[in-house]
């Protein structure tokens, strides 16, 4: 490799430390072509970035950014390295993991990971890394947690209303009810008067004869 044939990888390396927060430094030792390329299938499918570099043009690349920022993954930069590199912080760990269980294989390794300024040393942290909460994840946590309370008290008062529905129902239909009872009750009339039979007068009386 030419020295302009470096300097070209470090600055293509430079552009993508800049871009993302996220990168795992792996070794892809002993995987064979079809299964680097695999790998790569399974990153492109996540839209998940993977450069194989040496590590001498590596670390000149993270140096030339900031030397003190990138220092805790110097130690990382041994043997064979790819970079995967990812917006989403846990992507390319569950990349790892899953490519790792369908080839029955511990490879690739994990050397280090920065995510969002925090550096994670050793192979030991990527089931960790799985489990990272995204972003989106966090807000959504964060909005179910506020919104919880408010559900709740939206549920007693659905509850309260459910159980004096029935009562009012009862009472609006008790009314009525008695309106009709009230209506159909017999109004008392006073008893009519004894029609008063005519008594023979005294001058129809029938004189002696």
């Amino acid at each position: 490799m030419t020295k302009q044939e470096k300097n070209d990888v470090i600055e293509v390396l430079k552009g993508k430390f800049s871009q993302y927060n996220n990168f795992y430094i792996t070794d892809t030792e002993s995987l064979t072509v079809a299964q680097v390329s695999k790998l790569r299938g399974h990153c492109f499918d996540k839209q998940v970035e993977m450069k194989v570099a040496k590590n001498t043009l590596i670390k000149k690349a993270l140096e030339s950014i900031d030397a003190e920022k990138y220092s805790g993954v110097y130690e990382s930069l041994n043997k064979v390295t790819a970079v995967l590199f990812s917006e989403n912080p846990k992507d390319p760990a569950v990349i790892i993991s899953s490519f790792r269980r369908e080839n029955n294989n511990e490879r690739p390794v994990l050397k280090a990971a920065f995510i969002n300024g925090d550096v994670f040393v050793g192979n030991d942290k990527l089931v960790a890394l799985t489990q990272i909460k995204t972003k989106n994840e966090l807000i959504g946590e964060v909005i179910g947690l506020l919104q919880s309370p408010i559900q709740r008290v939206l549920g007693a008062l659905q509850n309260k209303d459910a159980g004096k529905a029935p009562e009012a129902s009862a009472a609006a239909e008790a009314a009525p009810a008695a309106e009709a009872k009230v209506e159909a009750a017999p109004v008392a009339e006073a008893p009519a008067a004894p029609t008063a039979e005519a008594t023979p007068a005294a001058d129809e009386t029938p004189a002696a004869e």
